[in-house]
């Protein structure tokens, strides 16, 4: 009985000590938890990046960042035409169809769209991904508190699947954009936004991982090879209608702009995919100042280091961005680095492979200049890098270029002698086009055709050529005429 007596004493005592630790514990953590102060508001862009870290001794409580976030997502609607080939017969009044036989004309049809948006400034900009606008003819955007708006496309870019809209109203609420480069793996986030139309859906989850690059941006066109990718991967549930909305942290700021899911049904079957904030304020600022974005390249092919190309070049490192390829007169080659260097940091930031990599340079414009660590030959070296734009030079780069590229063709302004010599007051000459461009593509122009007229407006020089296209949306008509022929041609063209 005495030995019972001692043991029921010494449980008690034991269990007292640990309570008493136990208290004494939280007391001192919960005086040294501190957390990290916010930077102020820039007023000139309306959105600040946010950096939080929840304590380990606090419970995680959804409703506050459920109530910030939830009026800032809005439901975008989309109208846009498509062609369908009819199965009904015309018979048309023209020669082919009197000879031949009635025939089967493509219907265009009015088609419709949804998806989500985030308002992201109180004066009406709003976020989405640039799949839920593309090619739409007319965008409504519909706010939690039931009002109803057009909204203007202020401008898209498809290497990051982001759209930037804008809408007439002021203060609106709207979420500040987070510094997703704190995000944590295992942090809790919510996923808000409108699937299967279902207005203003939250769903909660964690980050799952990091720098995911799923090469569906790639997909999209199945040409894309300047898309970035490097995803938040969560497992709050995103379905179809999400696209477009808000990943939020507890505190209620945006890390992330939903974007895709891996599943093989169509819906949601575990993770989702979010545009990490720190792209989108990026892409955000340079639509809203220069109507497109100031992409900024290393100037070189970049992989993955695999165990295959570990094997091949002897490499005694996994981690980091192989390059396959310098290319001449680039950045990286201007700056003393050759094929088979391998990037292991950029601005004292370790990069681990090439979804780190062109997050981190997404970041930049071109002009800008970054600090790069890499490997040659196992030796670790230095080397300070100004990047370059697509154009392979410093300078930023407007939409009114980006349109010209993509139309593919080189231009010459004409003498006046030149011009005298083709009855001509005015005109510019193509001297070159680019095979699998717009213009090769899409029209049967040739080279040396003169441009006299863009739509109704009277071109002379390249400078008029490019001002005439600035803001130019839909269809244009170029009009003019070839050397020695007095025929006038018309190519039609449309600008997306």
């Amino acid at each position: 009985m005495y030995m019972k007596a001692k043991n029921l004493i010494f449980v008690f005592f034991s269990a007292f000590s640990g309570a008493l630790l136990a208290l004494m514990g939280q007391n001192y953590f919960e005086k040294h938890i501190q957390e990290t102060p916010l930077p102020s508001l820039n007023e000139e862009v309306q959105f600040q990046k946010v950096s939080y870290n929840l304590g380990a001794n606090q419970a995680v409580n959804f409703t506050g960042a459920s109530s910030i976030a939830t009026p800032a997502v809005v439901h975008v609607n989309t109208s846009y035409t498509v062609s369908n080939q009819s199965s009904q017969q015309f018979y048309g009044n023209d020669l082919f169809e009197y000879f031949f036989g009635p025939q089967h004309r493509s219907q265009p049809r009015e088609s419709v769209g949804s998806g989500s948006g985030v308002i992201i400034s109180s004066d009406g900009y709003i976020v989405t991904n640039n799949h839920v606008v593309e090619n739409s003819n007319e965008i409504k955007v519909n706010l939690s508190n039931n009002k109803s708006y057009t909204a203007k496309l202020i401008g898209k870019d498809k290497d990051t699947d982001l759209a930037l809209l804008k809408i007439e109203a002021n203060n609106l609420p709207y979420l500040k954009i987070a510094n997703s480069d704190s995000i944590l793996v295992g942090e809790w986030v919510l996923a808000v936004g409108n699937p299967f139309n279902l207005a203003s859906t939250v769903t909660a989850g964690i980050v799952s991982a990091k720098g995911r690059n799923i090469n569906i941006l790639e997909n999209l066109d199945g040409k894309n090879n300047t898309a970035i990718e490097s995803f938040i991967q969560t497992d709050a549930a995103i379905n179809p209608g999400n696209s477009g909305g808000a990943l939020v942290n507890t505190r209620g700021d945006l890390i992330g702009i939903n974007t895709a899911i891996a599943t093989p049904t169509g819906t949601y079957a575990g993770y989702g995919f979010a545009v990490p904030s720190n792209i989108v304020a990026k892409v955000v600022s340079d639509l809203k100042e220069f109507g497109t974005v100031q992409r900024a390249f290393i100037g070189a092919t970049i992989q993955n280091i695999d165990e295959s190309l570990m094997e091949k070049y002897d490499l005694a490192e996994s981690e980091g961005v192989f390059l396959e390829n310098v290319i001449e007169g680039g950045a990286a080659d201007e700056a003393g680095l050759e094929s088979k260097d391998i990037i292991v940091s950029i601005n004292q930031q370790k990069i681990m492979d090439v979804a780190a990599l062109q997050e981190k340079i997404a970041g930049f414009s071109p002009g800008n200049t970054i600090s790069i660590q890499y490997l040659r030959n196992g030796k670790v070296n230095q080397a300070t890098l100004t990047l370059k734009n697509k154009f392979n030079n410093k300078e930023l780069v407007n939409n009114t270029d980006l349109i010209i590229n993509k139309m593919g063709i080189s231009l010459s302004e004409l003498t006046k002698n030149e011009l005298n010599a083709q009855n001509l007051k005015n005109g510019i000459k193509v001297v070159d086009i680019k095979k699998g461009n717009w213009i090769d593509t899409y029209t049967d122009m040739q080279e040396n055709f003169i441009i006299t007229h863009l739509d109704d407006i009277e071109i002379s020089s390249v400078e008029d050529f490019t001002q005439a296209l600035a803001n130019k949306k839909g269809k244009i008509m170029i009009e003019g005429k070839y050397p020695n022929n007095n025929n006038v041609y018309l190519y039609a063209l449309k600008i997306d």
